[in-house]
């Protein structure tokens, strides 16, 4: 899950100040949606995705055009707990408005769950303080069934312990080029991890990982390398040496990832 943590904050590349911006009111609004049947959150034009769901929901209750901007995109597959998203609209409508009409509109596996006017500067990516990611594994011999949408499966052991002390040396600002993909286009590979925990509960191993961005597939990129550790195949200080060029771990199914 990734729950976004916002303050408002100007933003001087999208300005409100114009006459013709006057009569809008910006609406911020928290979302949740199971990634499963949609190819990541930005709009495409072949296939199904998050944000246009949420556009053509909005668009109807407000009737006119709605555009929206959210705090962080996520990959096909990868579901969203608490996505926060901002847009502009004439319409005048309530916070309870914008939530129960924008649900009426919204397939089964999206949903509004909250909505509040702020302030016109305020921007759901920029005013973002941090972004938060969890990993849940079932870890036992034999496949969930009825998990498997929101969970990865391993069936050799894991010790967690081991996985939670390696990802303490993520900690602070790094190059996480090494987690990144080719295809990222990050303008640089710095982020800072603020904390990261593995943790047991009996068959369920669970990774949260918070930081101020993140890079394409960084995320599922450690959660590869920190399962190498759980099994005794890896080491995390191999993946910041000088010549290392690619991360040791895997790059993770999607099913096991949320924002």
């Amino acid at each position: 899950m990734l729950a976004e943590i916002a303050r408002d904050r100007p933003d001087p590349a999208e300005s409100t100040s114009g006459p013709s911006q006057r009569e809008y009111q910006r609406i911020a609004l928290g979302i949740e949606y199971d990634g499963s049947d949609f190819l990541g959150w930005q709009r495409l034009s072949h296939g199904p995705t998050v944000q246009a769901a949420v556009e053509s929901a909005l668009t109807a209750v407000a009737a006119e055009p709605i555009a929206v901007v959210c705090a962080g995109r996520t990959d096909s597959g990868v579901h969203g707990q608490c996505q926060v998203v901002h847009f502009d609209s004439h319409a005048q409508r309530s916070e309870r408005a914008w939530v129960m009409g924008g649900n009426a509109n919204l397939p089964p596996t999206v949903a509004v769950r909250w909505a509040r006017p702020v302030a016109p500067d305020f921007h759901a990516r920029y005013a973002a303080r941090a972004r938060r990611y969890r990993y849940q594994i079932v870890n036992r011999p034999s496949r969930p069934a009825l998990q498997r949408r929101f969970a990865a499966w391993e069936a050799r052991p894991l010790d967690a312990d081991a996985m939670h002390r390696a990802a303490q040396a993520l900690l602070g600002e790094h190059d996480f080029s090494a987690f990144r993909t080719a295809a990222c286009q990050a303008a640089h590979p710095i982020r800072r991890v603020h904390a990261i925990r593995v943790q047991r509960d009996h068959e369920w191993v669970t990774i949260d990982i918070e930081a101020n961005a993140f890079l394409h597939h960084m995320v599922r990129n450690l959660v590869g390398t920190l399962l190498d550790i759980g099994t005794g195949t890896g080491r995390m200080l191999e993946v910041f040496g000088p010549r290392v060029q690619r991360a040791v771990g895997v790059d993770l199914s999607r099913e096991m990832l949320a924002v």
